[in-house]
Order: structure tokens, then sequence, then C-alpha cells
């Protein structure tokens, strides 16, 4: 963006702007008023939870105080008790940060942000207080009070004045989302009409994504300003049920791909049902194609009436490609049904937004607390902040730095900020950048300016060209990272004039630990946490095949398939950009993503079904599934076994000949063992009888 189109800023980013600035006016105004020690704290409070979305700033705001008075009340507990031991205190503090940092990265939700910053606050409240103790409560409640009236007052503004509900942003991620579902189901529907290949890997790619986002932004969704708040039950089960559709969309993608292969062609009776699918989708989803609910209950009935004779008809089939038209038969079903369920789903958003008052039926949700958490990596983040916060103290007390504390203070908060990241070293180097940029217009402000200033109305005279300018730039997602470590520095520094303070050695100290901090806070981390893209990669991939032995040995009633399909895409999502970022390949993770997510469900199918298989044949199978995740696990397998191929043969041969009405029950149970066979070995050939599997192993 060249220099004249930076500084071109749309309506919705001067309106931002100008809300934020009048949210850090107010609430500072009305702490001065109230005599408050730190009114700067609520300048700067206004900034931390502002967002262009009303919804969101009302949640970041009640998760901000609950982890202000989470982290005050721990400071208030520690701080007295080991006052006079200086490094018992230091190591408490040091300790309570590392577990709320923990804690906080169990939940990649918004709300984590309540254990972090209750791990943070402390070493804020507390470091500071090490020298006087005996003003740590004053501290304390002016810290609550200071940042509950900061929150208390960009809340207001930012729901009241011109608020920006949460509807186009929700409601655009679903639909797309949504879009994208149906445009994979449309190509593999419609064969003949795509690319091989291209298409279908672009769909699977912008479903995971679409899939995590929604789940993640849909947090904020009962904080929001408009009708939107009463429909989140809705967008959660849309979500989940897009989710559970993606391992049947990737199945059917995967099924047909080895009919064409065992075939030839895709024989038409495969090109029949899928043309008869077609036709229903593009009828349900043409204009006021859902109005005739009985109408629609009709044509679905009769499309699982063709979908099951399909799957009859393939009897007289050798016994291959008679397990894939079943297998094809029941992914066909599943998505008939799964999205017959979004349409439905998508329809109640809608009328939620009218105000119609939600159905009573009861819709199982998810929720997010499936999402792939990675307890390792979260105890390395929370030792690496440990470790640099007792170093910045041990500095501090060897030294007697009047300022040392605020280093500490530094190295707790930048050890927690970007301890998501796979390389928290980067975000920590930039925001110190941008820091530093920020020395010049602090030093200005609080040196020059500040001392002239003589009454409310030339404080804001004085702060508002720098403060409203810096607001659009926070507005702008690809300026934000730039914009808010200035605001910060900005504001910090202005802070020193509430504690009378505002001098030249004073301000070159604060900076000075600032910096320090944030390089003790970098190099400390990199040393303990910091790792690439690619052993990240790899440690997603271990915890997918953890999972699966952990499925294959879990009794049947435990496995819980729409939790583990939700864990998956979000995996996959997780895996997009870091194999991107690895030039598309990384020795160790399988490039097909979708893979792991299809064994998943067959895993799960097999727990279920495996009592229709001949005793004991089942069990042995599962035994032998878990044997080889852990295997993988372990880095240790090189190769699939043989033998677990013969026996995946042995089961599916057994299930496809029970005779007549019998073998329905085993359909499941087919269908899941021609998935296996197909996820683990792809290039075998085709199923023997059983007379030849017993004559030698497969080869």
């Amino acid at each position: 963006m060249n220099a004249a189109g930076l500084f071109r800023f749309s309506r919705a980013e001067l309106v931002f702007s100008l809300k934020c600035f009048v949210a850090a006016m107010l609430a500072m105004y009305i702490a001065s008023r109230l005599g408050l020690p730190r009114p700067f704290w609520a300048l700067m409070t206004t900034y931390v939870v502002a967002n262009p979305l009303a919804g969101a700033v009302r949640s970041k705001a009640l998760f901000r105080l609950l982890g202000t008075i989470v982290g005050c009340t721990a400071a208030l507990m520690l701080v007295p008790a080991l006052s006079n031991a200086p490094e018992l205190l230091t190591l408490a503090l040091a300790l309570w940060s590392g577990v709320c940092l923990f804690f906080s990265l169990q939940d990649r939700t918004p709300r984590s942000y309540v254990f972090m910053l209750a791990g943070y606050t402390a070493a804020l409240i507390g470091f500071p207080a090490v020298s006087a103790p005996q003003t740590l409560f004053d501290t304390a409640v002016a810290r609550v009070g200071e940042i509950g009236l900061g929150i208390v007052v960009a809340t207001a503004v930012h729901s009241l004045v011109l608020p920006t509900g949460m509807g186009a942003t929700v409601l655009g991620l679903l639909d797309r989302g949504l879009r994208d579902a149906r445009q994979w189901l449309l190509d593999l529907m419609q064969p003949a009409q795509r690319e091989p290949g291209a298409a279908l890997g672009a769909d699977r790619a912008r479903v995971a994504t679409d899939i995590t986002q929604l789940r993640l932004l849909s947090t904020h969704i009962p904080f929001d300003t408009t009708h939107l708040r009463w429909t989140a039950g809705a967008v959660r089960a849309v979500q989940d049920r897009v989710a559970s559709l993606t391992p049947a969309l990737s199945a059917v993608e995967d099924r047909l791909q080895a009919l064409q292969q065992a075939e030839g062609e895709l024989a038409p009776d495969v090109s029949a049902v899928l043309a008869r699918v077609a036709q229903w989708l593009q009828a349900l989803d043409a204009p006021g194609g859902t109005a005739d609910a009985a109408r629609h209950e009709a044509d679905a009935l009769a499309l699982h009436q063709a979908i099951r004779e399909f799957g009859e008809a393939g009897q007289a089939r050798p016994s291959w490609p008679r397990a894939l038209r079943l297998s094809l038969a029941a992914g066909l079903d599943e998505l008939v049904d799964g999205w017959r369920a979004c349409v439905v789903l998508r329809r109640e958003v809608d009328e939620g937004l009218r105000g119609v008052a939600p159905p009573s039926r009861r819709v199982r949700i998810v929720g997010n607390r499936v999402l792939h958490r990675d307890v390792g990596m979260a105890l390395l983040s929370s030792l690496a902040a440990v470790v640099a916060i007792c170093l910045c103290s041990a500095f501090w007390i060897l030294t007697g730095w009047p300022s040392g504390s605020a280093a500490v203070m530094m190295a707790a908060v930048f050890c927690s900020f970007f301890a998501t990241l796979d390389d928290p070293v980067l975000g920590i180097h930039a925001f110190l950048k941008y820091t530093l940029w920020s020395v010049p217009l602090a030093a200005l402000y609080l040196l020059v300016l500040l001392p002239t200033v003589h009454d409310f109305g030339m404080l804001v005279a004085v702060c508002a060209p720098l403060f409203l300018l810096l607001g659009c730039f926070v507005a702008r997602p690809t300026t934000m990272g730039i914009a808010m470590p200035i605001v910060f520095g900005v504001a910090g520094a202005l802070a020193l004039h509430d504690t009378a303070n505002a001098d030249l050695v004073t301000f070159t100290n604060s900076m000075i630990a600032q910096v320090f901090g944030m390089v003790v806070a970098g190099r400390t981390t990199k040393l303990i946490r910091s790792v690439g893209v690619d052993w990240s990669a790899r440690r997603i991939q271990r915890a997918n095949w953890r999972e699966l032995a952990d499925m294959a040995a879990t009794p049947r009633r435990q496995v819980k398939a729409d939790a583990y399909a939700v864990r998956m895409l979000d995996r996959i999502s997780l895996l997009a950009p870091r194999m991107a970022a690895a030039g598309g390949a990384i020795d160790g993770v399988s490039a097909d993503a979708m893979r792991d997510l299809r064994l998943g469900m067959d895993v799960v199918a097999m727990q279920r079904a495996r009592g229709d298989l001949p005793p004991g044949l089942g069990a042995r199978l599962m035994h032998e599934l878990e044997h080889l995740f852990r295997e993988r696990t372990a880095s240790k397998a090189s190769a699939n076994p043989a033998s677990l191929l013969k026996r995946i043969d042995e089961a599916l041969q057994a299930a496809l000949d029970v005779p007549g009405d019998a073998s329905r029950k085993g359909r499941s149970a087919i269908s899941a063992l021609a998935g296996l066979r197909r996820n683990l070995y792809p290039d075998a050939p085709p199923v023997r009888p059983v007379a030849a599997l017993a004559e030698g192993a497969v080869s």
C-alpha cells in the first residue's frame, strides 16, 4: 500500500477510532473526578478491550474484568504472606503466572483471556509492591477500579454509539462454510463438470478453515447487541452439522475414486444415483425450495429409497465393488440427512434474527472444548514464562535496580501474549520494534506536551491528533499489529505522570526496563519454547495417531464421533498453513489430512458394529489397529503390516457372506471395513475370497 492509500481511512475506521478516543477520554475524566490514583490505566484499558464488533468488546470486557479480579486476589494472598522472602515470593508469582498461562492455552477460545490475564495481573500488581507491601491493597483496589472503569466505559460507548453488530461477519462466515460444503458436495455428484483433483482439494481446505474460524468467532455471539445473540445455539448446531458432514464427504469422494479404479470408470448405476442426489440438492437450494416442508420430506424419503436400492443392486457383483457400493450408499444417506439438517438449522438462524423464538427441541452441541490441545507445548510455554520471570527478578534483586519490577512485569506479559505461536520470538521482536518506535512519541508527550497542560480540555486537544490517528490503524487488521504497541508504549509512559515521576531519568529507566524484560522474554522463549512449523506439524500428526489408537481401544459406547470430527477439522486447519509454509510437504506428515479424519470415523463405526462380525474377529481387528497407531505415534512403524490387511479382508468377506436380510445389520461394518482398507491400503488389490486368503498371506 502506498503512502496515500495508507492514510485513506474508511468511514468504519474513522468511526471506530472516534469511539475509542471518546471512551478513553471519558474514562480518564471519570477516573480523575473520582480521585483514582492512575487515570491513565483506565485510558489504556479502553484501547485494550476495543474491537470493531460490539459483541467482541462486551465479551472481552467481561473476560478481562474476571481475569483482573482473579489476578488481584492472587496477589493479595501471595505478597503479604511472602513479603519477607523475596526469592520465595518471586517463585510463587512466577509459578502462578506459569500455571495460569498453561490453563489459558488449554482453551483456544476468547475465554482463555481470563486465565492469561489472571496470571500476569498478579505480576503487574505484586512485583511493584515487593518493596512496600503495605501499599498492596490500595494498589490492587486501584487496579480493579480503574480497569473496571475503563471496561465499563468502553463497553457502553461501543455498545450504544453506532454499534457494529456481529451479524454480517458471523452470517457471512456461516454462509461461506455452507456454500463451500455445498460446492464440495456438487463437485462430487457432478464429476463430469469439474477438473479432476484440483477443485476437490480446494473444497476440503476451505471447509476445514471456515468451520474452525466460525467456531472461534461464535464464542462472542451471546454478547452481541442484535437479535443474533438468540441464535447462538442454532449457529453452533450448524457448524457441528457441517463438521460431521465433512468425513462423509471425504469418504464418498474416496469410494468414487475406488470404484473408478476397480471398474475402469463410474458404472451407469453409480452415475445415476449421483445425478439423483445432485438434482435433489439443486431443487432444495433453489429459491423457495424449502418452503413446502411436506414435499421436501417426500423428496428426501424417495431419495433415501433410491440410494438403498442402489446399494442392494450390487449383490451379484464381485466382493470389492459390492462393498464399495454399500459403503458409497451409506455415505450418500448420511450426506442427504446431514444437508437437510443444515438447511433447517440455517433457516432457524434467519428466524431468530427476525425475533422468532427457536424451537423447543434440544440440539446436541459439541462445543469448543473438543478443539485440539497441545499439553506438551503448553507446559513448555509455562516453563519459559517462569524462567523469564525468575531471571528478571534475580537481576532486579542482585542489582537493586529501581525500575527492575517493570522488567519482570514485561517478561510475564510477553511470555503470555505470544505463547500460541509456533515461534513466539517473532511476535515478541515485532512488538519490541514498534514499542521502540513509540519511545520518541512518548518522550514528546511526557516531557514536553503534558507539562503545558493545565486542564482536561487541553489534555483532550493534546492527545487527540496521535490517538485518533492510531485508532484508525488499530481498526485495520493489516496495521493493528503496528498501532497497538505504539498505543501501549505512549499510554504506558503517560502513566508516569500519574505518579509524579514524569522526568527524563525515570522515563529512561522505565523504557530500558521494558526493553530488558521483552528481550529476556524473547531469549528465554527462544531457548525453551520456539519450534519450527515442521516440528509443530509432526506433533499435530502424532496427536491424530494417538487419538486413533485410543479410539480403537475404547469401548464403542464411549466413542464420540462428532467430537472427533470437530477436533480433526481443527487440526486440518492448523496443519494447512504450516504445510504451506514448509513448501507443501513435511517429512512424517500425511499430505492427505482428510485420510486421518476418515480413519477415525471408520474406527468409530467399527466399534459400534463389530458385534455383527463373527465372534472375536472384530476385537482382534481393533487390537491390531490400536497397535498400528501406537507404533506410528512412537515413530516405529515404517509400513502398514500385511497381516492387518489380511485381517480386514477376512472381516469384510465374512460380513459380505451373510445372506439375505441379515446382511443389513452388517452394512455399517461393511462400510467401515471398506473405508479402513481404502485408507490404510489404497493400492492393495481387490479383496480375495476367503478360500484364497487361507492359502497364504496377502502380498
